[in-house]
């Protein structure tokens, strides 16, 4: 199906791994569009109730691969025709998506696990805003997430040194909720990712368009998003089921649905 990108579910997680390891998973068009199907795929499922992202070998992402870069590369166009397709699909994907960065994140790398719902590390990953040390600017939604996630001032010292971030510093800054051991690496991305996608799957997709949409609204606008979004979960079979298993004083049983 792929030749980029491994895809596989297991236990209502989809796992879509960057599968280039020899070049540190480095984006070529290819990959591009190859992860943009898979989260596509991913989407559809409705066995799918959770996406994790992740690379092959010691790297997650490191970035573009500059073996393709030419002197006359226009830039802009490479965005607007690879990056922004793949970044808009995982913006679509109303369940919840966990960047899983087992070693460097740099570059555009960096930009695709922010994008992500969530950041779990591995002990040896590391983050870095890359681009600057080519003469860049952060790009594929980098510099749009990443002071929503640290705020203005860390994220503008972030992108202007670009200096190497370590797991447990990213941990400190808030860009990523846990740091695993590499002995139990694989173990602890599913146990986190099975959580997820045992949780109430509609009640999620609904709390990540309200994050979304709170940042561009007035209150007024907000609290009838609010009312909306609280009446579409109330209908929902796992709402149900949260109100009978707390009646019942049991652990609730969600189904997604």
């Amino acid at each position: 199906m792929f030749e980029t990108v491994l895809y596989e579910v297991r236990n209502q997680v989809a796992y879509i791994t960057l599968n280039r390891p020899d070049k540190l998973n480095a984006f070529t068009e290819q990959l591009n569009k190859e992860i943009q199907s898979a989260i596509k795929s991913a989407s559809r499922d409705k066995e799918v109730r959770a996406l994790v992202i992740t690379g092959a070998g010691r790297a997650f992402c490191s970035g573009e691969d500059l073996a393709g870069v030419s002197d006359d590369m226009d830039h802009g166009e490479v965005l607007r025709k690879r990056y922004n397709p793949m970044l808009l699909e995982l913006d679509r994907c109303e369940k919840p998506v966990i960047a899983a960065v087992n070693g460097v994140a740099a570059g555009a790398g960096m930009s695709l696990a922010l994008a992500c719902d969530f950041r779990v590390a591995s002990e040896k990953a590391s983050f870095v805003e890359a681009f600057i040390h080519v003469g860049l600017v952060p790009d594929a939604g980098n510099l749009y997430y990443l002071p929503r996630l640290i705020g203005h001032a860390k994220a503008m010292e972030l992108a202007v040194f670009g200096e190497k971030i370590p797991a447990d510093k990213a941990k400190d800054l808030g860009l990523v909720t846990e740091v695993y051991s590499l002995d139990n690496w694989n173990e602890s991305v599913a146990a986190f990712a099975e959580r997820l996608a045992n949780m109430p799957t509609k009640a999620i997709g609904l709390i990540k368009r309200n994050l979304k949409a709170s940042w561009h609204s007035n209150l007024e606008d907000y609290l009838e998003r609010d009312a909306q979004s609280q009446r579409i979960a109330g209908q929902t079979a796992d709402h149900k089921e949260g109100v009978q298993a707390f009646m019942e004083k049991r652990k609730p049983v969600f189904k997604g649905e």
